[in-house]
């Protein structure tokens, strides 16, 4: 069942999936009731989500009512099912997702390899941790400087 946000604990689990494009505004109405629809028919399930820069869809799960193995697949359905009626990918975890002003941005490694070289990012570039797992991670760790983060190596 749909909760509030700030109804779950700082133990919540926390799945992102980022887009490999913004949402268009015209598409975030329709997403936004897909995703509330999709909660609220959890029955046993107390869950939540966000939509962040248009891009990121981040589903927040009580830890007291964590998702079984059938509703974890109907959470991948339902975001595959995105995926192919808003031809984007949200499933790919592996590229690097980055700040550029206000803007959230996503590149391959090798592309974001390039732009250390350029210049056009720094170790102070904000970058977003996919692989977080809490409600506390997400609100304090998931947007790090890149030196602080697992691509500090490249630097």
């Amino acid at each position: 069942m749909f909760v509030p946000y700030d109804a779950l604990t700082a133990e919540a689990k926390v799945m992102i999936y980022p887009g490999s494009r913004k949402f268009f505004p015209d598409e975030l109405p329709e997403i936004e009731q897909r995703l509330k629809d999709f909660c609220e028919n959890l029955n046993e399930t107390e869950i939540s989500f966000q939509i962040k820069y248009n891009r990121f869809l981040i589903f927040i799960i009580s830890e007291q009512t964590p998702l079984d193995l059938d509703r974890h697949n109907s959470l991948v359905e339902l975001v595959q099912e995105l995926e192919q009626h808003y031809n984007l990918i949200l499933l790919d975890k592996v590229n690097v997702c980055f700040k550029q002003g206000p803007y959230a941005q996503i590149k391959e490694i090798p592309d974001f390899k390039a732009l250390i070289k350029n210049k056009g990012v720094s170790k102070k570039t904000i970058v977003f941790d996919h692989m977080i797992n809490t409600k506390y991670e997400y609100e304090n760790s998931w947007e790090v400087p890149a030196g602080e983060s697992w691509l500090s190596h490249f630097f």
